[in-house]
């Protein structure tokens, strides 16, 4: 007759007396521990990926939901409890493996390969049994496992509450000492790591905001403000009918009002404030609607600017030199745009835009372009011109810096691997330039 159980013939054979019992009993408690560490794993991932949302929904006064509340209020020593449980457990099993293996086979082979292979086969069923598997369930039933394993973790929870309270003691001691040292980290390192970490299913858009927002800290206004020559500003001695006709020209909610010249900006003129007035005469007083001006220096950072926009409510401030002088204007709408990209309306006329592109190495840009738009057109790391751009922030100043003279129609400039041809130029400034870049 055929033996059901062959199996346990041949172990029996092999292991007789106690040590088949030895054995059994030892291979139940692995067992056993295998089934703890997956338990205590998987509760890791279910209860910190537990929303507010599904506490409050799924949550009732049953005593598995208060305990899951409860071991959630203090999330520290919940994950504590945590890794000092999943640690004993897996550390019990190695141990104990370790020892009964050891124990049975002391006769038959050599203590180095018993060991090698030992450390190769747990190691794989801690991870497979005791981390993936478990991990990988209860992030798809973080509630039902969190339900599950409330009982064991509460008990845990207070069993090892001592030693829960040196762990968090001596990593709260570490921490504060890496706050104090501080990360120095710098916007470059930051920038690498963003083209390492995100993948083919990263858009350039999203790239551009990554990118847009690790820089938003190191850009001065001086930077993005629209420049002296290119602000559209009125003066205060304009009667009404003419102002109303330039309004309708520019197309702008908001324009500066200076006297005498546009140095001396006496505020800003809010193009709603007037829609009451709109049949009135041409000697009617528009200057008694201006609203004061906000005055910022070349130096301030953007992110600062942001900020004061936000608490004083304004979407529009006066940039000015060190001497006092009218040096820029720069928006709400223009600090918004170093992060999320260009920004067009209804008002923006597709003809004006600052550059053409012509193919993947060769555009033409108007000279007023900034440094550091011409570098986001163009996908090109703004530090390459730190050391020739000097004071300037425009594309023209800058050929102007590196070339030492105004160039003329048709010169080349070239540096470092960037061909200039000047297209357009008059007696003052850089009109037109086309650039040739060597990828």
């Amino acid at each position: 007759m055929d033996d059901p159980f062959p199996g346990l013939f041949l172990l029996a054979a092999f292991f007789s007396g106690p040590e088949i019992y030895f054995l059994i009993a030892n291979l139940i408690l692995v067992i056993l521990l295998f089934v703890g560490s997956a338990l205590v794993s998987g509760s890791e991932v279910a209860y910190f990926s537990l929303s507010l949302e599904q506490v409050i929904d799924q949550g009732n006064d049953s005593p598995q939901d208060k305990r899951i509340i409860h071991l959630l209020s203090n999330p520290n020593k919940l994950l504590a409890t945590i890794l000092i449980l999943n640690n004993f457990i897996n550390i019990s099993i190695v141990m104990l493996t370790t020892y009964v293996t050891l124990s049975v086979t002391v006769d038959h082979f050599s203590t180095e390969t018993v060991l090698g292979i030992l450390t190769i086969v747990i190691t794989f069923l801690i991870v497979f049994i005791g981390e993936i598997v478990p991990k990988v369930y209860a992030n798809q039933n973080n509630w039902a496992f969190a339900q599950k394993t409330s009982k064991l973790l509460t008990f845990a929870n207070e069993m090892f509450s001592p030693l829960s309270w040196l762990l968090i003691r001596v990593s709260s001691v570490i921490e504060n000492r890496i706050e104090k040292k501080g990360y120095n980290v710098s916007v470059d390192e930051l920038n690498e790591a963003l083209e390492i970490t995100t993948d083919k299913e990263t858009t350039e858009e999203e790239k551009g905001i990554l990118k847009g927002i690790v820089n938003f800290g190191t850009l001065s206004v001086k930077q993005i403000m629209k420049s002296r020559m290119d602000i559209t500003a009125l003066d205060m001695e304009t009667d009404f009918h003419e102002l109303m006709n330039q309004i309708n020209k520019t197309g702008y909610s908001r324009i500066p009002i200076y006297k005498e010249t546009i140095d001396n900006i006496e505020g800003i003129l809010y193009i709603k404030d007037l829609l009451p007035y709109l049949s009135e005469e041409e000697t009617f007083k528009w200057q008694d609607l201006l609203r004061p001006g906000f005055f910022v220096p070349e130096t301030k950072k953007i992110d600062t600017l942001f900020k004061d926009f936000q608490e004083k409510r304004i979407h529009i401030a006066i940039v000015v030199d060190e001497y006092g002088g009218t040096s820029g204007l720069i928006t709400m709408e223009d600090v918004i745009e170093e992060i999320v990209g260009e920004i067009n309306d209804e008002f923006d006329d597709e003809t004006d835009a600052e550059y053409k592109k012509i193919d993947n190495n060769t555009y033409i840009f108007e000279g007023k372009t900034s440094i550091m738009d011409f570098c986001k057109i163009t996908d090109v790391d703004h530090k390459i011109f730190e050391e020739v751009k000097g004071e300037s922030e425009s594309l023209g100043g800058l050929l102007l810096e590196i070339n030492s003279t105004l160039p003329y129609a048709g010169e080349k400039i070239i540096f470092d691997r960037f061909t200039f041809v000047i297209t357009s130029v008059n007696e003052k400034r850089i009109k037109k330039v086309r650039i040739v870049i060597k990828r």
